[in-house]
């Protein structure tokens, strides 16, 4: 979630006018997204959302291990984009079919990515930014993402490419999938809590 647009480095603060490059963003220090040529930061998360982006990726993990097919990508992994408004993602948890890593960001979007809400990505901003956030990952290919909101009832909203406006919804006690994009996958919701 974006939480603060500041500039990153000495000539970012000498030029405000200049535009930020994914140069710029690798000289960064903590998570942070390039959107409107600007270096937006992200606070450090807490536990409990933590926790949970971190539960999907270990999840997504396995399911690769077991299939032989695709990589599961944890927190604060760049992927730089190409949009006349944003240049990178950098989702909580997120799962890519062909692209290997390396030492930079991976080179286009994941095809699942699931942003965990944390205290606060709560109210009417909020939920507008998700959602361009969201036009933005699927303007991007990325088939499905998550909203997990671990202090609502509905827990996990599965957003499809598909069908953007209406997300699938799954609560305490029901097994959440991001079908299309990882085929075979499912985790328990309760396993966001643990």
């Amino acid at each position: 979630m974006q939480t603060q647009l500041r500039p990153n480095d000495r000539n970012r603060r000498n030029n405000p006018g200049r535009r930020a490059s994914i140069a710029d963003l690798y000289r960064v220090h903590g998570k942070a997204e390039l959107v409107d040529g600007r270096i937006v930061m992200m606070s450090p998360t807490g536990g409990i959302p933590g926790n949970a982006g971190f539960e999907i990726a270990a999840s997504l993990r396995e399911h690769a291990r077991r299939t032989g097919h695709g990589r599961a990508v944890p927190d604060n992994v760049g992927f730089r984009v190409d949009l006349p408004h944003r240049e990178s993602f950098s989702p909580d948890a997120a799962f890519v079919a062909d692209m290997e890593p390396s030492m930079k960001f991976y080179d286009g979007a994941p095809i699942f990515a699931a942003e965990v809400r944390s205290e606060g990505d709560y109210g009417s901003a909020a939920e507008e930014e998700m959602a361009a956030k969201r036009a933005d990952y699927f303007s991007c290919g990325t088939q499905v993402v998550w909203d997990v909101d671990l202090l609502g009832e509905d827990v996990v909203r599965v957003f499809r490419a598909s069908d953007p406006e209406r997300p699938t919804v799954y609560r305490r006690g029901e097994t959440a999938d991001a079908g299309p994009a990882v085929p075979g996958w499912s985790m328990p919701v309760d396993d966001l809590f643990t």
